[in-house]
């Protein structure tokens, strides 16, 4: 297989663009569906499926967001007025949220720990995908993506887990560089 230079130049420099520096325009509908389609062709052993994705756009981010800041208030009483208006506009910093959905469960052929990679690995898919229609992304998790509650505000499942919130948009701020581990440091060689 030939190299392909656009792709490595673009690895070379992928990075997540903080979502409160994202802002409208999103992803059309049929954007978003080209989106999900790349997400989703990633390593699936046993072509299970192990995720699903909740698109969250428009007004509807408002009212999760501002459902899910009642249970942080419930949670933290002391929460300051900074905190209370992040938590209110936690996912209308994008103009489109995708809950990551990992279905992960025992099976008899494929490690529950695979399902759950594969999951890991849409969401970087999705985020590799968006950045390729030109829009800027971040993958998160946040507090949310750990809580039982705010699981029936979003829309999980009882069994299901979030993977991650892939936040999507466009900005005006420079995407800037961040430090990168060396490999030196991270890497054995076996042989």
């Amino acid at each position: 297989m030939p190299r392909n230079e656009s792709l490595i130049e673009y690895l070379k420099t992928r990075r997540s663009m903080p979502a409160f520096q994202m802002k409208e325009p999103g992803p059309s509908k049929a954007e978003i569906e080209e989106i999900l389609t790349l997400a989703t062709r990633v390593p699936d052993h046993g072509k299970l499926a192990p995720w699903r994705f909740i698109v969250m756009r428009g007004d509807e981010r408002q009212r999760i967001s501002l459902a899910l800041s009642k249970i942080a208030r419930a949670e933290k009483p002391d929460l300051s007025e900074e905190m209370i208006k992040v938590e209110e506009t936690r996912f209308t910093r994008a103009p489109v949220v995708i809950a990551v959905v990992s279905r992960a469960a025992p099976h008899v052929k494929i490690p529950e720990w695979e399902q759950l990679m594969s999951a890991g690995a849409v969401c970087l898919n999705m985020v590799i995908s968006a950045n390729a229609l030109g829009y800027v992304s971040n993958w998160l998790t946040e507090w949310m993506a750990y809580s039982e509650k705010a699981y029936e505000i979003i829309g999980v499942k009882p069994g299901e887990k979030i993977a991650g919130f892939v936040h999507i948009g466009s900005t005006d701020f420079p995407v800037t560089e961040r430090p990168r581990p060396e490999l030196s440091k991270i890497v054995t060689w076996a042989g």
